[in-house]
């Protein structure tokens, strides 16, 4: 599809096998490359990845409601591809747990057929191979949020890959160990949110704090993140030779200039121009956890900069009296 226009609307009704052979040929007739150097060798950068394209289409095959009316479908649109099948996901399985549960199968005969003549993964972490495939690639990861009771839709998000994250990926895995695909989630996400906490973390590798935590802090004794805070204020964001390889290198001047005496200074600024402020502003001003803009907010208080208005979650903050003149 290019935006609302359809250029090939085809229906296939064919034995699966002879569906997913074709699917995959038309995805790679379409799917184009773009190739990077990584020293004197040249590495490939698809739109999308292959892998991740056929476990998401083969997933969809395998465990589709078959009772349910309806058909599996394959939306190729102009940044995005999408596949959506019939049915819910299996019991027990949701978007929150995706990458940690265990394998599901809505089908299980359909399924052990798919794994014995090695379309689908053995190991049932399909799943893991659709997040890798985008994550390696410089994308963001599947979207599965579209989903509902009725259907499973992902979305494989295309567009302009970011090919300095990919060429960063690609010479570790090169020259030091493997990214693993934890690691690669929170590297994603330090450079799309400047910053990772460790529920941030845990939520978005489905696991609890402890297991979050020491992703994140192999990562720093890998070099590629720093820790700044201790315990529930600890924040992790990209070292200055991280911020070099990915870029912006300013991003790691601005970041590394939050410091409380900073801190303080733009929360002042922010008063004398709007009048007031939240904690939840403070938060974001700051990239600060919750309880980092409460601390904040209380040293300015114990100063007697800021004075506070309201109570429980409508309290909001304005220069003190004294201050004003």
């Amino acid at each position: 599809m290019s935006g609302t226009r359809v250029n090939v609307n085809d229906f296939l009704r064919w034995p699966l096998i002879k569906v997913s052979d074709e699917l995959t040929s038309r995805f790679d007739a379409r799917n184009e490359e773009q190739e990077i150097m990584i020293g004197a060798v040249r590495a490939a950068v698809p739109d999308y990845s292959r892998a991740g394209y056929r476990e998401a289409v083969h997933n969809a095959l395998v465990h589709r409601d078959y009772a349910a009316k309806g058909a599996v479908h394959v939306f190729w649109r102009s940044e995005e591809i999408e596949v959506v099948s019939p049915g819910g996901f299996p019991d027990a399985v949701n978007i929150g747990n995706l990458l940690v549960t265990g394998p599901r199968p809505r089908n299980p005969v359909l399924a052990d057929a798919f794994k014995r003549i090695g379309l689908v993964e053995r190991t049932g972490r399909g799943i893991d191979t659709i997040f890798e495939g985008q994550l390696r690639n410089g994308r963001t990861a599947p979207d599965y949020s579209r989903s509902s009771g009725g259907s499973v839709q992902v979305v494989l998000p295309g567009g302009p890959a970011n090919l300095a994250l990919a060429r960063f990926i690609i010479e570790r895995d090169t020259l030091t160990q493997p990214v693993t695909l934890e690691e690669m989630l929170l590297v994603n996400a330090a450079q799309s949110e400047r910053r990772v906490d460790i529920p941030r973390a845990a939520e978005l590798l489905q696991k609890g704090e402890p297991a979050a935590r020491a992703v994140l802090e192999r990562l720093v004794e890998a070099g590629v993140l720093e820790a700044r805070g201790e315990r529930q204020q600890r924040v992790y964001r990209f070292t200055a030779a991280t911020y070099r390889a990915i870029g912006p290198a300013s991003a790691y001047t601005r970041a590394a200039g939050f410091e409380p005496l900073q801190q303080e200074q733009m929360v002042l600024a922010h008063l004398r121009a709007h009048g007031r402020i939240t904690r939840g502003e403070v938060s974001d001003l700051c990239q600060l956890t919750s309880e980092g803009a409460k601390s904040l907010l209380r040293r300015l208080l114990r100063r007697s900069l800021i004075a506070p208005v309201g109570s429980g979650r409508q309290t909001f903050y304005h220069i003190a009296p004294q201050r004003l003149g």
